[in-house]
């Protein structure tokens, strides 16, 4: 992956990161400015990825996001919103992770 890509794949997730927030905060308190933010920020991180499919390919743009995004939204859900999972969850975005190790250093480990 080039620092590009990685710089873009990281605007990306800032990006669906707020826009999730924004989403969590419409369901708190609904109103048509915060539906309307929440929209125009998940219509700027697919523009995004539009470039990043250019990039890397769509199986590997599609599956780091979600990847990265379930990892930074978890995050945020459980230290700004005081959500939670339950153990089984946990074996499942634990999973996640070992995958985007995965597909992100595949191709260096399996080059030697």
């Amino acid at each position: 992956m080039s620092l590009a890509g990685a710089l873009w794949l990281a605007f990306s997730t800032s990006i669906f990161l707020a826009a999730a927030s924004a989403a969590k905060w419409w369901t708190l308190s609904p109103g048509f400015t915060k539906i309307a933010l929440t929209l125009a920020l998940y219509s700027a991180g697919n523009l995004i990825m539009l470039r990043l499919i250019r990039e890397f390919g769509m199986g590997i743009s599609f599956s780091l996001s979600a990847v990265i995004q379930l990892i930074a939204v978890n995050l945020v859900a459980f230290v700004f919103f005081g959500e939670r999972i339950d153990p089984w969850q946990a074996v499942g975005v634990a999973a996640a992770i070992v995958a985007v190790a995965l597909i992100s250093f595949g191709p260096y480990i399996s080059a030697r």
